[in-house]
């Protein structure tokens, strides 16, 4: 019965018949189709419904079911570390030795990826492939004697692992803006051309053609296209950037015909920064609360050649939807790279994701309706660095172990909610629509699984709840906006027997495809401590320091959830009898102890000393400050935020007015860690008891902190009187021009 139901959705899809539910009514007259146009005459109650009808094309769907895939960005970026070449590169400085494409895909396997996509060819123009149009790439590189190609090492690998392949294909080319013989804005005319463009002893295998009204560097990109997409078997997306490193002459693109060729060539290929996929607005893994992929657009999507980058938190909203003239189904891609940037630069400063940062981002993403799109970039040694299997691998591993078993299975209820399946689905009627679900006996779960019918019935629901049966009653255990594809309910563990989903807003009836319940081994996080100037102290899960594109999220403290910190201020060590923290608390100078417990078993105990409070502190002088790192920021109790002078000064040093005079017994520096600039190596401390007349306290030293960028104490050999400190540095570490300071620390 479940098999002849599915397939009756699929086809009145296809057919464009009015879609039935379970219960053998129509659910609307409205067709299901990617766009729907809004017709001047519709009421904002018709867009709805018009909305909750528009539908994900087959390869859209595909590419939420993939739901965690990866990028890699190789190319000579990697041996020059730099982020964004400029197209003028010798190819021999790619100084590729050896290339390991099976343990990329061993490792990719491993966390659970589905599917990779690699930069072919990046903004600098050089290409990863034995290109018959360009000498500009692998070809003329000294790995493998000019006749490698690492494309083709990849879907070999992919293949042997049972990845899926995408091409990232940069339309910004710096070599053919920069190079006297490059196409990129050259003026050339637009006249009749054929695609691909015939090469005397390169034929190609595959016969079909093309005739296109194109310039020359048009034809060079769909000559390109062409030689991706017919010589490296099935590829499943095109990525499109729209970064532009520069630009040159009044050179456009016809991405039109670009699609003509990707839809014949590549059918099961959606494509990015399209109409097909779009990008989630950052570069950092960050999510937004509601994700629908239902947009409104001003022209028809389908027929436009230029998409703007859709970044505002609230794309798919009702009051958003009722601006657009066409709707239309647009999954996004959350992307970011494992490591601090998109290209590899080294082992030692650039700092690589934790297995909980990756984990926590892809419960946020895919269970936020997007696609997880993770940036591993190889290394000069052609392999993923060890950091990064290692936390790829653990990744994974948390996916599988959370997610392979169903704890709602064998349960009472709706069989089309509990069949695992996207395609059946049940309606939710009434004013307050709601399912119960009960298990074969009480399971102790903190992970819900909701999926709606989005491929016939579209995304529904803005909000619901989960409830569970516990001491005789219905206690809410989380609640959230929009489902879409999937959403990944999260909630500190409960024990129950019955669940019940409430549906509490929708924009048509509510169409629910698939349910499921899981268990997190969560562990009691490692935790930090902050303090605001005027003593206000938080203590929260540990924040991994990864400054590249910070997303803003606390991975332990979303991953563990159910946990409870205790602490102590009397030196003594803290446990499960301790006074408990449940909100930021005053506290003046001292030590400070704290630990997390989770299900009776404690985590590391942290410790840390606050200093005199800032409340009163003031910055008198400067020897020089950049505007956007004020001196200010040395001592706002933010170590976020940093200080920074200007290169060159005469002096580099800050003077501190500490409100009223102090004994002073320690100091402490707390680098900046966006980068390994201004690190204060060596230094002068100085007192004065009015500002005017000085005297040197001490010298200090700090060494290895490009390497180590934590906190460094100095403690003064005599304790010295003052209001007013100057800290001056007289060495910067690894010879920089600037000073950088974070925070500032005095203890008495």
């Amino acid at each position: 019965m479940k098999n002849r139901f599915s397939v009756f959705v699929l086809l009145a899809a296809l057919l464009g018949n009015t879609v039935m539910a379970q219960s053998g009514k129509p659910t609307s007259t409205i067709v299901s189709k990617n766009t729907i146009a809004v017709l001047d005459g519709d009421s904002k109650e018709t867009i709805i419904k018009k909305a909750a009808r528009v539908v994900p094309t087959a390869n859209q769907y595909a590419a939420l079911k993939n739901e965690f895939i990866a990028f890699i960005h190789y190319g000579p970026n990697s041996f020059t570390k730099m982020e964004w070449g400029n197209g003028k590169e010798d190819p021999k400085i790619f100084d590729l030795k050896e290339l390991h494409t099976d343990q990329w895909c061993e490792a990719m396997k491993a966390a659970g990826i589905k599917m990779v996509i690699i930069t072919v060819k990046h903004h600098d123009g050089f290409v990863l492939w034995q290109s018959r149009y360009t000498k500009h790439g692998i070809m003329s590189t000294n790995f493998k004697d000019g006749k490698g190609d690492i494309l083709k090492e990849l879907t070999a690998s992919c293949k042997k692992y049972g990845l899926k392949v995408g091409v990232y294909l940069s339309p910004a080319d710096l070599y053919q803006m920069e190079s006297t013989e490059g196409l990129y804005g050259n003026e050339s005319k637009y006249t009749t051309r054929t695609i691909p463009r015939a090469i005397p002893g390169r034929p190609f295998t595959n016969k079909t053609t093309f005739t296109v009204e194109a310039d020359d560097y048009n034809e060079y990109f769909m000559n390109q296209l062409f030689e991706l997409l017919t010589e490296y078997g099935p590829i499943h997306e095109v990525w499109f950037d729209g970064a532009h490193p520069k630009h040159k002459g009044d050179q456009r693109y016809t991405y039109l015909l670009w699609k003509k060729i990707i839809r014949k060539l590549a059918p099961d290929a959606v494509v990015f920064g399209k109409e097909d996929i779009r990008w989630c607005g950052n570069e950092a893994g960050a999510t937004r609360e509601t994700e629908f992929n239902v947009i409104p657009y001003q022209e028809d999507p389908n027929k436009l050649n230029s998409f703007s980058d859709l970044t505002n938190i609230d794309l798919g909203s009702r009051k958003e939807l009722y601006k657009g003239k066409f709707l239309h189904y647009q999954p996004a891609e959350t992307n970011t790279s494992i490591r601090e940037g998109w290209f590899y630069r080294d082992e030692t400063s650039q700092k690589v994701r934790s297995g909980d940062d990756v984990f926590d981002i892809y419960e946020r993403a895919v269970g936020g309706n997007s696609i997880f799109l993770l940036n591993i970039p190889p290394n000069r040694e052609g392999k993923f660095s060890d950091p990064d299997v290692a936390s790829l691998k653990e990744a994974g591993k948390r996916i599988t172990d959370t997610y392979r078993r169903n704890l709602l299975a064998g349960a009472t209820g709706p069989a089309a909610l509990l069949d695992n399946s996207a395609l059946t689905f049940k309606t939710l009627t009434g004013n307050n629509p709601e399912v119960v679900i009960t298990a074969k006996a009480p399971v102790t779960i903190n992970r819900f699984l909701i999926q709606e019918a989005i491929t016939t019935q579209g995304e529904r629901v803005e909000k619901h709840a989960l409830d569970a049966w516990i001491d005789g009653a219905w206690k809410e255990v989380a609640a959230a906006t929009n489902i879409g594809y999937k959403r990944i309910l999260r909630f500190p563990e409960v024990k129950a027997s019955k669940f019940r989903l409430r549906i509490l807003e929708s924009r048509d009836v509510p169409a629910i495809a698939n349910i499921s319940a899981h268990y997190y081994s969560t562990r009691p996080p490692q935790l930090q401590f902050s303090r605001t100037k005027d003593g206000l102290v938080t203590i929260e899960p540990l924040q991994q320091n990864f400054e590249w594109n910070p997303h803003g999220e606390n991975a332990l403290k979303n991953l563990n959830t159910g946990y409870k910190i205790f602490y102590t201020l009397d030196g003594s060590e803290p446990s499960a009898s301790s006074t408990a923290y449940t909100a930021p608390f005053k506290m003046t100078p001292g030590k400070i102890k704290a630990v997390a417990v989770d299900k009776g078993v404690a985590g590391t105990i942290a410790s840390y000393e606050f200093g005199i409070l800032k409340d009163a502190w003031k910055i008198v002088e400067a020897g020089s400050t950049e505007e956007k790192h004020k001196a200010e920021f040395a001592i706002d109790s933010d170590k976020k935020t940093f200080f920074r002078s200007k290169p060159d000064a005469a002096a580099q040093f800050v003077v501190i007015d500490l409100g009223k005079e102090t004994n002073l017994k320690a100091f402490a520096y707390t680098p900046q860690k966006s980068n390994g600039e201004g690190m204060m190596e060596r230094g002068v401390v100085k007192i004065s008891p009015d500002g005017q007349n000085w005297t040197t306290l001490e010298n200090f030293e700090f060494g290895n902190l490009i390497n180590d960028p934590v906190i460094r104490t100095h403690t003064f050999k005599a304790p010295g009187k003052a209001r007013y400190v100057r800290i001056e540095a007289t060495k910067i570490a690894g010879d920089s021009k600037v000073l950088s300071i974070a925070e500032l620390d005095f203890f008495e």
